[in-house]
């Protein structure tokens, strides 16, 4: 009959995998080779299993193996949000917390969480990054903050916990004296003639995701408030978010595009933390806080 494997068994067998050879697990865990060989056949011994083919020069994964890889990777992240968890409880308020928000976050609702903040917490330092796209998740995923406002990703890494936030709604816009805001109906092939404006990703994390880039000119900027610029300038056209040009709309510095091939344009928001960052009073107060204020 078999036993349990044991947690360290387990995470020696991730590295394996991960690291794609026996001595690069033992450089990455620190550890002689003969102790991962030792421990990986104690795992195939205590699981009654082989998880790695024999006849090969290089790890490869049986069947059963790759099995026992997805509930391993599944074991460790729950250890690690229970060891996480037991520390935010145990470590008391937090002297500081580092929150980074995705510059299409409403600025008033974030200021409502400051200053909500502050009085809360008086004594808790608060540490403020303001990133567009993937910046947020890259500062999260380095542990540079412990907890960001994102906007939308189609393949959240596992060790990232996510708190849906609801969107926000994205208006295609040009200046006035704009030739895209003298017509009626638009069509993508025709707004394709003009300059587009479209915020750039310093991180690589979006890389392939368009994110409604439909130009065949494009100017890139990594600030919202530049881009905004150029489009009261009349420099191109691009998409805003709707609480950042409402009054602009309304006084017809800037107009609605009609594009009529293209559906409305929502950019979800989360909040995002590694499950692994411990979470004390202060940070699990701010989690909720901007939960309810985007209800």
């Amino acid at each position: 009959m078999s036993n349990a494997p044991t947690l360290e068994q387990l995470r020696t067998f991730i590295a394996v995998c991960e690291s794609g050879s026996f001595s690069a697990a033992a450089i990455r865990l620190g550890r002689a080779q003969s102790v991962v060989s030792y421990t990986i056949a104690n795992l195939e011994s205590e699981l009654g299993i082989a998880v790695f083919e024999r006849s090969k020069r290089r790890p490869v994964l049986t069947p059963a193996g790759r099995a026992i890889l997805a509930d391993a990777r599944r074991l460790d992240l729950l250890m690690s949000q229970l060891s996480a968890n037991a520390a935010g409880m145990a470590q008391g308020l937090e002297a500081e917390i580092a929150l980074v928000v995705d510059v299409m976050f409403p600025f008033q609702k974030l200021t409502a969480a400051l200053q909500a903040f502050t009085h809360a917490f008086p004594t808790v330092a608060l540490n403020l990054t303001m990133e567009a796209l993937g910046g947020v998740l890259k500062l999260v995923m380095e542990g540079e903050c412990c907890l960001g406002i994102s906007g939308p990703n189609g393949n959240w890494p596992d060790v990232i916990e996510t708190d849906a936030l609801g969107g926000i709604q994205l208006v295609p816009v040009a200046a006035a004296g704009h030739a895209l805001a003298q017509r009626g109906q638009i069509r993508i092939a025709e707004a394709r003639e003009h300059t587009q404006l479209v915020l750039s990703d310093r991180s690589r994390l979006t890389e392939g995701q368009s994110f409604g880039v439909y130009g065949a000119r494009i100017w890139k900027l990594a600030d919202l408030g530049a881009k905004h610029r150029l489009l009261l300038a009349g420099l191109g056209w691009g998409s805003m978010p709707l609480h950042l040009v409402a009054n602009d709309l309304e006084a017809g510095t800037l107009v609605r595009l009609d594009l009529v091939d293209r559906f409305r344009s929502d950019y979800k928001m989360s909040l995002i933390n590694r499950i692994d960052t411990p979470v004390g009073p202060a940070l699990q107060w701010m989690k909720q806080h901007l939960k309810q204020e985007m209800a």
